[in-house]
């Protein structure tokens, strides 16, 4: 697969990513379902470490080079994300003016590693099917998807250090 089509297909994936985040950014929860997924995230975060993190972002990232379906799970990844970050911002009003959702992407390292990772699996997805659907054989394919595998698992454990450290930094200023 030529370089040109690979970096093309990655920044698209990046963009779809994004805007599917945005998008999610805008959809307006019911306060029954702001509650249950406030509370559905406290019950999954409580005590997670720097593994933990890791773990549940590869096997979201880890989906994402399933061919053609990996595409939509990204997208809809984005998507979710986004929402659950609107209802963390409906239930303190005071966070909303001061956060934009692009933002915590972007100026948190873990933030964009995660965003770099998933892009990388959700245009792998769209250029394995690709080649499925024309017909090319997949064996070319095996050594590339296997590396950007590899980045993306390098990516998501050193993002995943990298948050647990901040959140538990943040946890001990709240604390002391």
């Amino acid at each position: 697969m030529p370089k040109k089509t690979r970096v093309i297909a990655f920044g698209a994936f990046f963009g779809i990513f994004l805007a599917s985040f945005m998008i999610g950014t805008v959809y307006k929860m019911s306060d029954a379902e702001t509650k249950a997924f406030l509370n559905d995230f406290q019950n999954a975060t409580a005590g997670i470490d720097a593994t933990g993190i890791f773990l549940h972002n590869a096997s979201i990232a880890l989906a994402m080079f399933i061919p053609a379906i990996g595409a939509g799970w990204g997208s809809f990844t984005g998507w979710q994300t986004g929402a659950g970050f609107n209802a963390i911002i409906s239930s303190n009003p005071i966070l909303a003016t001061k956060i934009s959702p692009l933002a915590l992407i972007f100026l948190s390292p873990f933030g964009v590693m995660e965003v770099v990772a998933y892009s990388m699996g959700m245009s792998r997805s769209y250029l394995l099917i690709w080649r499925i659907i024309r017909k090319n054989p997949l064996k070319k394919e095996i050594i590339p998807t296997a590396i950007e595998i590899g980045i993306v698992i390098a990516l998501l454990l050193i993002g995943g250090y990298v948050e647990s450290s901040m959140i538990s930094h943040q946890e001990q200023s709240s604390s002391g």
